[in-house]
């Protein structure tokens, strides 16, 4: 039994919103401790225990990967929360699969009049040239991801006339 394996590993970008979520539930944490120390306030280091938490997951929430997993005629999209915590986000039968073509290529032209929200599973940066690539799946869903070229020949292989690289 012959079966291609194929593992891609894409971090996204941490945005702004993220950042500053981040740093406010840290520095309100830290306000709560002092303050509840120093005034002997209960309440306070009960409000430090809830930003705390609060904190916690905002990290889970705002750290994230992005796994791509090829293993004979399917693809596979998990979310990793913070390097801890997997979720599989997306399950794709190379069968459904209508077409894979890069961000911008010309072959996609056929496909810009369907109204089908895009689901972005890429790293967030846009670099040059684009490394994104466009996945129709079973004329309902629009994925971006951001495969490795290995990745893309190892699909290629098995679907020549669904998988563009131009």
């Amino acid at each position: 039994m012959n079966e291609t394996y194929v593992e891609v590993l894409v971090k996204r970008k941490d945005t702004f919103g993220g950042k500053l979520l981040r740093t406010f539930m840290i520095v309100l944490t830290i306000m709560s401790v002092l303050l509840g120390l120093f005034l002997g306030q209960s309440i306070l280091l009960l409000a430090a225990l809830i930003f705390g938490f609060l904190a916690y997951l905002a990290r889970i929430r705002t750290s994230l990967e992005y796994e791509y997993l090829y293993i004979d005629k399917e693809i596979s999209i998990d979310k990793i929360y913070a390097q801890t915590k997997r979720k599989r986000a997306e399950k794709m039968e190379l069968e459904r699969i209508e077409i894979i073509a890069p961000i911008k290529s010309y072959r996609l032209d056929n496909y810009k009049n369907r109204t089908i929200k895009a689901i972005d599973y890429s790293s967030g940066v846009l670099e040059q040239p684009d490394k994104r690539y466009v996945i129709y799946y079973d004329g309902v869903k629009k994925y971006i991801i951001e495969p490795t070229p290995a990745m893309i020949k190892a699909i290629q292989q098995v679907a020549p006339r669904k998988v563009f690289t131009d």
